[in-house]
């Protein structure tokens, strides 16, 4: 599949890819962690390079959206705190997700996760990857550290913002020491409830990171509005990601749910330097050629999102000016 979506060359980024065993919570879901996993990786970067992409790997710790089937030793899934999830409906509306009781990390053991993504990240770049995305956001691992109404800690990584917030920066510093600070991004989503992780100040969260960040000198920062719900259905918020915009010194990539005309305007307007697209890049392998030429977009179906087939829900859908698919 990024093979098909480099037909125009551009920024790739990875599917959420997992940084070690703890760190699983889905199957079939790809991971960095072994030799093994490199050397699959080899093939699918190439792919993407012989046509002219740049492709990062995205970097990705689950936390206590997981059960002890797939922790090792059947272990509880580890998380900032002790809190378990609800049991959910999953976004293709038949799978029910149930979570284990995850347990809180002990503050000696978080510096041996930050180690895993700075392991992740070496690999990365051993496999061809021209550089890693950190997963910040959507009520995963990192999430889970950031957003007060999850992480209910009273050590170094809890309570005030600057705790909350030191685990991430703590997995930033080492990943940019590590494989070089023009090499790494971060996606975070201050204003989501993803996976019951929301914070009671999303805005002081988001802006304290987008100052943090910056003496480390990422290439960039890639935040999520919560302009779409995981059915698809756009959604109006009262947020803004201007004030971290403006707060960020690197490259700003906006994500949500953002069309053609409202992408041109976000970069038009210097609300971002990017705009990110994940489901109209999923259902249309030519969406800058399609963009381009103002065309009419194939639409995406969330039922195949999430399916074990490597054929059916991604690279089925059709390019514009052919019959191929």
């Amino acid at each position: 599949m990024q093979a098909q979506r480099t037909t125009n060359g551009g920024f790739l980024i990875a599917e959420a890819t997992v940084i070690s065993e703890t760190a699983r919570g889905y199957i079939h879901t790809p991971g960095i962690w072994t030799k093994e996993q490199v050397e699959a990786w080899r093939p699918v970067v190439d792919a993407v390079h012989a046509k002219g992409g740049i492709f990062f790997c995205q970097l990705w710790h689950v936390g206590r959206v997981s059960n002890q089937d797939f922790q090792p030793n059947g272990e509880p899934p580890i998380s900032s705190t002790d809190k378990p999830l609800q049991v959910q409906l999953r976004v293709d509306g038949t799978d029910v997700a149930r979570y284990s009781s995850p347990r809180r990390l002990r503050t000696d053991e978080i510096p041996h996760i930050v180690n895993d993504f700075k392991m992740a990240a070496r690999n990365a770049i051993e496999a061809g990857f021209d550089g890693v995305e950190i997963h910040g956001a959507h009520g995963y691992l990192v999430d889970q550290f950031l957003k007060d109404q999850v992480n209910d800690r009273t050590d170094l990584y809890g309570g005030s913002l600057e705790n909350r917030c030191r685990f991430v920066l703590e997995i930033v510093e080492a990943v940019a020491n590590e494989i070089g600070a023009d090499k790494v991004g971060i996606r975070l989503s201050p204003f989501a409830d993803d996976l019951e992780s929301r914070d009671s100040n999303p805005e002081a969260l988001g802006l304290y990171l987008a100052k943090a960040l910056n003496r480390f000198g990422i290439l960039y920062c890639h935040m999520v509005e919560p302009r779409i719900t995981n059915s698809g259905e756009k959604c109006e918020t009262p947020h803004s990601l201007l004030p971290m915009r403006r707060a960020f010194k690197g490259t700003f990539i906006v994500a949500g749910g953002y069309d053609r005309e409202e992408g041109s305007k976000a970069v038009g307007e210097g609300y971002a330097d990017l705009v990110a697209y994940g489901r109209l890049f999923l259902a249309n392998p030519d969406l800058p050629r399609q963009f381009e030429l103002n065309a009419q977009l194939n639409k995406y179906d969330t039922k195949t999102f999430y399916t074990s087939d490597p054929v059916i829900g991604y690279t089925v859908y059709r390019f514009l000016e052919s019959n191929r698919v």
